[in-house]
């Protein structure tokens, strides 16, 4: 082997060890690596595919590169250390080891194992041989049993069970030849793998002279009594995974008011006080000593890195077998553990319970009725680990006992109950979870009073239950009421009346009054902040919901702004890899979206997803959140087959974790459906969604707003497959439920309606499409803001971006056909119809045709001042666009007068701010430069361009034509200066973000050029004169 591998250290080296079981492969392997020197040596334990994934999952963790084997394995292919990789126990057939070699042409490789088909791997060396076969064989012989196909069976999953290993083999053979009773071995082995694995073979003619467990059982009985003690407790545990943080965190145990007395945690708190120093604080030092005992003998392993322990499989289960008695050791473990459990800060919970379910699932497994003192600390591991079916049957046992001993009214079998509802609530159970919180909140309104801390926190729990049920108005009424008492009891300013400030926004939010949750949570960050300084957590949590309903109101800067800050404290205070800083990356991602800056969500997403991965698990909901949230944004990006492979990823897992029924499993359900939907393949979508909404009217009923949504969906796949009555008599109900429960001016409602519309407008019900439309665009303008679009038909869109990428031409062409066909299809009255006579009329002007722009753009104000109203937006935008049209044939007085009026209404209907009042000043500013009152005009374009500026950003088009038209007008003023410097901007954004050839950057050329000639600059003026000429040339 030492000459194999010092010889062309150019390439990849693979030397496999094969044969009989127990003959020394894994020792001379060993061997042989402790007399060489490698840079890096990992060991593979590849007995099982998931303990090959677990080892190379291992090394991408220790090196930093990622969570997962591919990582690791793309670690291997790029390092060029000298690097081992041992592949040991490498005995089963069905598992192929190409999928775990590093795919390069260096790096040294052992693989030992019992399967001789390895060898084609490479360099080979027999030591011994014993496949399945064999060994099934072996024990047939020893067990004097004929070689059926049933018996070989049998003999094969014993020969399996006892790792292949020959002398346990033997053994096995040598007790059912006794027993004749092949059958029923491995019964008996596993209630008595101690007992059965130390018997002698009589009248062995074997050369082994010692049964399994004798070699082990000499070394054990070298150890001190602590060490033999902690190898005990330690094989109650997972064999991986050990730290000396679960001793030290347990032996800082405060006997919280729940804690079993402490009579009856004298053993454990003995066994931990062996490793406490004389003034009581953890001793590394001893836990050091007593580890590196067991260490020497080999019957327990260290990482280094990791600073995790672990114990071999085969000596794990041997060393559960040391004691006559397993019950008091196991109890003491479990104690131990749930002491650590119970010591652990909330804020570190959800990480530590990955770390530890491992152990606590293992104590479960091996004496469920032996936790039942720490199993309220064992239920919390399971709940915020997401495994919450496992938490259901814990929380369930503590209620059973805390009613049983304690009584029903006993404040500990309230909060038994109360933790047995929130995990009801986490499994998409709310019936279940209303049904215990308000039984909770019945007994301590009762016991305690309606003013006590219990009973308020049982009412915010219930709220929340009502809220997943759909049940808006009662979470209200409950979250005002806590609010109320809360105020009374503690003040306005205390933690627990912000958070109930904090809830009852979110309630409002969920009714659609966005307003009314911006000021809620507005007032709790200003208090946060005043209170307890703008970098606590609770004042950033403040600032992310407030953020989420700028979003909800389209004020998606402000969004973003906050959000990048929080992510910043976030960062900063509790690090990268907090699960609080992750959830402020992931919803920074969600306002990129909404900004539809998809490639930024996109940088941030598989960030947040890694990491989450990598901390919590690829199977915890934050995890399967994070998912599903970047298979979103390659949606949005058009990846759709990366989107569809997350998302069906998802829905196994929820389906596997959760159920088929819960919540999220419906939601995953519906996202790929969406997908589905995007990609044309809108069958596949309909059978989908067909599910979902079955589901969710069983499970929630069909008032619920999760059902009104899958509706939604599957009418809209309805309308995609040409079934526009089916999709018709969906919509109808929708929104018939939508206003009766959440009111016609709910979001929900507002969607529901512009859906419908589009129904009618398929089935050729121009004028129900019309009312319904008319009716939204009223309802957004005056809720959120003109962020509804209606625009039926693609070739309007089109035609828009040829008029702002100067080809009016074209555009012209295109809004021709297109005011043709909305009048011929919908009628000259339709919403549509006039705006794409308004578009039409925009490009007249552009292209001078201004008499032509002046005829259509009267009519346009005419429908909607009736179709409207004189106060509606689009009426006051129709006034506006008519009022240029006036300036650009003279009639500067008509324009004035229109434009003032528009200018008024605006700043009284939409705010000072709102992009329509912004673009009114700016038309009364032109105008009042055409009449000669440029001062006037002057003052209104200096505050046009400070609000696009604050509004859309520096480099907006409509911020840069602000800025231009301030230019012209210092420029009249003669403060050209002034104008030159704003000139020069405009024109270098423009270049920049328009090219040369663009019809505005042209005028930009122009104007300061002449600017250039007022100030003398006649070279600057010349240059650009001729960059003009050559520019117009190529056109």
């Amino acid at each position: 082997m030492h000459h194999f591998f010092a010889t062309d250290p150019g390439n990849q080296h693979i030397y496999v060890l094969y044969g009989l079981g127990g003959a020394g492969k894994t020792q001379i392997a060993l061997k042989f690596i402790e007399e060489s020197s490698f840079s890096d040596l990992f060991l593979v334990d590849t007995s099982k595919v998931e303990t090959i994934e677990t080892a190379l999952k291992s090394i991408a963790v220790s090196k930093s590169v990622g969570d997962s084997a591919q990582d690791a394995l793309m670690w291997l292919q790029s390092s060029r250390n000298k690097w081992l990789l041992f592949f040991d126990n490498t005995d089963d057939p069905k598992i192929d080891l190409n999928d775990f070699l590093p795919k390069c042409n260096h790096g040294n490789i052992i693989i030992t194992s019992r399967n001789p088909e390895l060898r084609s791997y490479g360099a080979h060396t027999l030591v011994s041989d014993m496949e399945e076969a064999e060994a099934a064989t072996l024990l047939l012989q020893r067990a004097n049993k004929e070689s059926s196909e049933e018996n070989v069976k049998l003999a094969a999953a014993i020969v399996k069970e006892l790792y292949y290993l020959p002398l346990a083999i033997v053994q096995a053979g040598a007790f059912i030849s006794k027993s004749e009773d092949l059958e029923g071995y491995l019964a008996l082995y596993h209630s008595n793998r101690a007992k059965l694995l130390s018997e002698k073979a009589a009248q062995s003619h074997d050369d082994y002279a010692q049964t399994v467990y004798t070699t082990w059982q000499i070394s054990f009985n070298q150890l001190s009594h602590l060490a033999a003690t902690f190898l005990q407790l330690c094989s109650f545990l997972h064999y991986t995974g050990i730290s000396e943080d679960m001793f030290s965190t347990a032996s800082k145990y405060d006997f919280p008011s729940w804690s079993p007395p402490r009579e009856e945690l004298q053993e454990p708190l003995e066994f931990l006080s062996q490793f406490l120093g004389l003034t009581g604080e953890w001793n590394s030092l001893k836990f050091l000593d007593v580890t590196n005992e067991i260490k020497a003998y080999s019957l327990i392993s260290f990482d280094a890195k990791t600073k995790l322990f672990s114990i071999h499989p085969l000596v794990h289960a041997w060393s559960r077998s040391t004691s006559l008695d397993e019950e008091p050791l196991q109890s003491c473990m479990s104690c131990i553990l749930g002491m650590c459990i119970t010591e652990i800060p909330k804020n570190e919970i959800q990480l530590a319970s990955v770390r530890l379910i491992p152990h606590v699932f293992l104590l479960k497994s091996v004496n469920p009725d032996g936790v039942a003192d720490f199993r309220r600390a064992f239920w919390e591991i399971y709940y915020e680990a997401g495994k919450f079916k496992d938490a259901q049957g814990i929380a369930e046992q503590v209620l059973e006992k805390s009613q049983l001993i304690l009584g029903e009214d006993h404040p500990h079998t309230l909060l038994a109950m109360g933790n047995l509802a929130s995990t009801y609530f986490k499994l998409g159970e709310f019936r279940k979870a209303e049904k215990s919180e308000l039984l909770v909140l019945e007994k301590r309104t009762k016991l305690l009073g309606e003013d006590h801390p219990n009973t308020l926190a049982a009412m915010v729990n219930l709220a929340a239950t009502c809220s997943k049920l759909g049940e808006f108005r009662k979470a209200q009424e409950l979250t005002v009421l806590v609010l109320e008492r809360y105020t009374k009891l503690v003040g306005k300013d205390h933690p627990d009346t912000l958070t109930a400030m904090a809830n009852l926004a979110v309630t409002y939010s969920d009714l659609g009054e966005i307003q009314k949750a911006k000021d809620g949570q507005i007032l709790v960050l200003e208090k946060r902040t005043k209170l307890l300084g703008e970098d606590h957590p609770d004042t950033l949590m403040a600032m992310g919901s407030l953020a989420r309903t700028y979003s909800d109101l389209g004020e998606i800067q402000k969004a973003k702004e906050v959000q990048i800050l929080v992510l910043e404290k976030y960062t900063k205070l509790l690090g990268e890899d907090h699960p609080g800083t992750l959830m402020a990356m992931g919803n920074l991602a969600s306002m990129y979206s909404n900004l539809q800056e998809f490639t930024k969500a996109e940088e941030l997403e598989p960030l947040v997803l890694e990491k989450r991965r990598k901390l919590l698990g690829i199977d915890h909901p934050d995890t399967l959140r994070a998912m599903t949230n970047l298979a979103t944004t390659y949606s949005n990006l058009a990846e759709f087959t990366k989107a569809e492979e997350l998302e069906v990823l998802v829905l196994e897992k929820h389906t596997k974790l959760l159920g088929e029924d819960h919540p999220d499993t419906l939601l995953a359900m519906g996202n790929l459906a969406l997908t589905y939907f995007n990609i044309g393949e809108f069958q596949k979508a309909k059978e989908l969604e067909v599910l979902v909404l079955e589901r969710r009217t069983k499970l929630l009923g069909e008032d619920h707003p999760h059902t009104l949504l899958a509706m939604n969906n599957l009418a809209s796949t309805y309308s995609k497959l040409g079934e526009f009555q089916k999709a018709k008599k969906l919509q109808v109900l929708v929104l018939e439920k939508d206003i009766k429960l959440l009111g016609e001016n709910h979001p929900n409602a507002l969607r529901a309606m512009a859906n419908l519309a589009t129904t009618y407008s398929n089935l050729g019900e121009f004028t129900k499409a019309e009312e319904l439309e008319v009716l939204v665009l009223e309802k957004h303008t005056k809720l959120l803001g003109e962020d509804h679009s209606d625009t039926l038909l693609a070739t309007g869109n089109l035609a828009l971006t040829y008029s702002n990428i100067g080809e009016f031409q074209k555009a012209k062409e295109l809004e021709v056909l297109m005011l043709e066909k909305c009048t011929e299809l919908l009628g000259e009255d339709h919403p549509d119809t006039v705006s794409a006579m308004g578009n039409l009329a925009a490009t007249y002007s552009a292209l001078g045709e201004v008499q032509k722009a002046k005829e259509l753009k009267v009519l346009v104000l005419e429908k909607r001042t009736k179709l409207l109203g004189e106060d509606h937006p689009s009426t006051l935008l129709a006034a506006g666009n008519l009022a240029v049209t006036y300036s650009n044939i003279g009639e500067f007085q008509k324009a004035k007068e229109l434009e003032v009026l528009v200018l008024d209404k605006c700043i009284k209907l939409l705010g000072e701010d709102h992009p329509d009042t912004v673009s009114a000043m700016g038309n009364l500013a032109a105008t009042y430069s055409r009449l000669g009152e440029v001062q006037r005009a002057k003052e209104l374009k200096v505050l046009v361009l400070e609000k696009r500026t604050k509004l859309l950003g520096a480099d907006h088009p409509d911020t840069l034509r602000a800025m231009a038209n301030l230019a012209v007008t210092y420029h009249s003023l003669g403060d050209f200066n002034k104008a030159q410097s704003l000139g020069v901007e405009v024109l270098q954004k423009r270049r920049q973000f328009l090219g040369d050839k663009h019809p505005h950057t042209i005028l930009a050329m122009e104007n300061l050029a002449g600017t250039y000639e007022m100030l003398g600059h006649q070279e600057e003026m010349e240059k650009l004169q001729q960059l003009i000429e050559d520019t117009k040339k190529s056109l």
